[in-house]
């Protein structure tokens, strides 16, 4: 079995057995004498190969889409003008699809989704038309004497994936152009509005002054991967920097990647983007990887015009992406009419490292850590020690880093990486970013969430503020702000802070939108807060941990079921983890006030005091100088739930100690208050995490009491 990459030209007669049934011998004849005419001297003109003929089609292999094209366009040039005294219901007229896709070759037929796609888009073209696949469109945009239109992503029958398709304008006055379609799509199905690539033979650039008094806004959607999936991670790294660098442009609102990334593999529907985003400007592209080559298409679009106001394509080494990335965010910037001041034009022009695997550690970290999701934030962090590793002078691997870290600590993701371990990393993280570039934003701000659970709350708010007068378009250096505000009780400005990044960050991650669900909660706006809670769950980019804080906003409603439904299906997907003495504790540096009022709303959810939703006997529970016999200067062995692993603690009689299990190793202070046992470490945000101990209802050697906290219920046995 041959494979191989081809252009497959599908075509077919319009209407062909109703023409049959009126006329079969004339439409025979007329038929036979397009071929002969036109069709046949075409295909040979153009290098193709007919693979089969039937009575109302043809199937075309040739080798080079631009002929393929070409050729597609003769034939229909041809035919409009074909049998002018005919009525047009007689006149014979060809729908024809392109596809430049890998085929399998068996003896003198072809297979597979490159012939395939042909076929169907064939089935979806007007009558006289032509319309070919993003594959194609990519490859004769500027080499063929035809204008295109765009009609956006369209699933086409049996095929898995959406499909780009384009519309062959045949008009000599389209040529070289790309416009926007608004139009129908045929046969009934609505028209993606997916605004097309714009490429001339040179790259022109076409300026539109945007009044000095008002800023433009503008919006760098995730380029699309026309390589192997294995390649997405550097499409996504291409848009992001767009997006950072156009973000340290005066002058211009950029939305940021949160918000973007959820359009990533969807339509481009222009109305909608411009409805959702608020932005009058997309930049939307494409990037091919091929070995040490890329390729990058990009173009600048006018979301109420559909005008196209810039597109160039870049083929260079991937040892030249900077120099892509430098020319693209210049260009951009010169098309809307924006005057860069030299220490901007040196900004886009520096390049992030000068290591380009460095560089491509990165990428990938920077798309595992954009997840969220426990199981590949690890990974996240592994990537960025190798890339920094690379390069110690990377300044953005170290701030990604530490945001990245800071949101392992701050999400409790113990198994992750140990909160202590966590904070430290990210505290040192953060500083050598700015070390090596004091004007990032990011990383002020992952030091402001961080001084604010430290309650530092000086040093918090000023180092938000400082993130945004770095960033004053950052939607990160303004959440930062509404953190810091919304544990300081200042619940007006923290909203204001909110309204501010909901602006440059629309559809925000799902953290940030638990940040605004409490804020909000806090403020009693309801509504907004079970909006924002329900995203921060449920949403796209929701990964259940933040589903428990729904409940609260229910209860303030009065739907208690609602509430209570909800604190299950938390159970479920957090394996029954979460309490109230977590909440209490991780939440310890809110004002005590709007702590009370949070737990209160949760408590009649019907969240249990403590994970795993232990419940201990009273009268089985030891007084504090019992606790005090059983466990200092002791060693505790036993089990730990959910899945009764293995564990130990040693406690010496001065309270220094140390715990082990299968997902925690860490040193401590260990100590009675009242009739309480407390862990002290640098977890559980260095506060001391307390609980009761009770004589275990069904004791046997290894397990003749029960310790429960925030984080453990631990059935131990105890011994010198």
């Amino acid at each position: 079995m041959e494979r191989r990459l081809a252009a497959i030209l599908s075509a077919d007669v319009v209407g062909y057995s109703r023409l049959m049934g009126a006329d079969e011998g004339g439409t025979l004849e007329r038929l036979k004498a397009c071929r002969r005419e036109l069709v046949d001297s075409a295909i040979e003109e153009h290098h193709g190969r007919i693979i089969k003929l039937m009575g109302d089609g043809a199937l075309v292999e040739f080798a080079s889409v631009v002929d393929a094209v070409q050729c597609a366009a003769v034939i229909q040039r041809g035919m409009s003008g074909r049998d002018p005294g005919l009525p047009a219901e007689q006149r014979i007229r060809f729908r024809i699809g392109i596809n430049l896709g890998d085929i399998i070759v068996e003896g003198d037929d072809i297979y597979g989704d490159g012939v395939n796609i042909a076929a169907r888009l064939q089935g979806i073209a007007e009558p006289g038309g032509i319309f070919i696949s993003g594959t194609a469109f990519d490859h004769v945009a500027h080499k063929v004497d035809v204008g295109f239109s765009a009609l956006g992503e369209h699933r086409l029958k049996n095929i898995a994936d959406p499909v780009r398709v384009y519309c062959v304008l045949l008009d000599p006055a389209h040529t070289g152009k790309v416009v926007f379609s608004s139009r129908a799509r045929p046969r009934g199905m609505a028209l993606l509005a997916l605004v097309g690539l714009l490429i001339a033979a040179s790259a022109t650039v076409f300026a539109w002054q945007w009044p000095h008094k008002q800023r433009a806004s503008i919006a760098v959607l995730p380029f699309a991967n026309l390589s192997d999936q294995t390649q997405d991670y550097f499409a996504d790294g291409i848009t992001n920097n767009l997006i950072t660098d156009l973000a340290r442009l005066s002058n211009l609102d950029v939305i940021s990647q949160n918000s973007v990334f959820t359009y990533k593999g969807k339509p481009h529907v222009l109305e909608e983007i411009r409805r959702d985003l608020g932005v009058r400007f997309v930049v939307e592209g494409s990037v091919q990887r091929s070995g040490d080559l890329i390729r990058v298409n990009a173009q600048l679009i006018d979301t109420s015009s559909g005008d196209h106001l810039w597109a160039n394509r870049f083929d260079r080494s991937a040892a030249e992406v900077f120099a892509v990335q430098d020319a693209m965010g210049r260009q951009i910037a010169d098309a809307l009419g924006l005057k860069l001041t030299r220490s901007e034009t040196e900004r886009i022009a520096r390049p992030p490292t000068a290591n380009l695997e460095a560089y491509d550690y990165y990428l990938r970290a920077e798309q595992a850590a954009r997840t969220g999701r426990r199981s590949l934030m690890l990974e996240a962090l592994g990537l960025f020690d190798k890339a920094e590793a690379l390069d110690g002078g990377f300044a953005e691997a170290f701030a990604s880093d530490a945001r990245a870290t800071s949101f392992v600590w701050r999400s409790a993701y113990d198994d992750v990486l140990q909160s202590a371990l966590a904070r430290k990393r990210a505290y040192e993280k953060a500083s050598r970013a700015l070390a090596l570039d004091p004007e990032l934003p990011s990383p002020y701000a992952v030091l402001a969430i961080m001084q604010a659970v430290d309650r530092r709350y000086e040093q918090a708010i000023a180092s938000a503020q400082k993130a945004v007068s770095l960033g004053a378009a950052n939607a990160e250096a303004h959440m930062a702000v509404a953190y810091v505000q919304l544990v300081w009780g200042n619940h007006a400005d923290a909203a204001a802070a909110v309204e501010t990044a909901l602006r440059y960050d629309p559809n925000p991650s799902a953290i940030d939108r638990y940040t605004a669900g409490m804020v909000f909660y806090l403020q009693h706006d309801y509504d907004r807060a079970i909006d924002s809670l329900k995203r921060a769950g449920y949403g796209s980019q929701g990964n259940g941990e933040f589903v428990t804080a729904l409940a609260m906003a229910y209860v303030r409603v009065g739907r208690i079921d609602e509430a209570r439904a909800t604190v299950a299906e938390a159970e479920r997907l957090l394996g029954a983890r979460d309490s109230l003495a977590a909440w209490r504790i991780g939440n310890a540096h809110f004002r005590k006030e709007d702590l009370a009022f949070i737990l209160d709303a949760l408590r009649e959810a019907g969240l249990p005091e403590w994970p795993f939703g232990f419940q201990g006997n009273e009268q089985s529970r030891l007084k504090g100088s019992e606790i005090a016999a059983t466990v200092m200067g002791k060693v505790l062995r036993g089990k730990t739930e959910p899945a009764e692993s293995l564990a130990i603690m040693q406690v010496e009689m001065d309270g220094k100690a140390a715990f082990r299990s299968a997902t925690q190793m860490m040193t401590e202070t260990v100590s009675v208050k009242g009739d309480l046992l407390c862990e002290q470490s640098e977890n559980a945000f260095g506060q001391p995490d307390c609980g009761p101990v009770y004589r275990h209802a069904n004791p046997t050697d290894e397990t003749t009491y029960a310790y429960v906290n925030s984080t453990k219920v631990f059935y131990f046995s105890a011994a010198k």
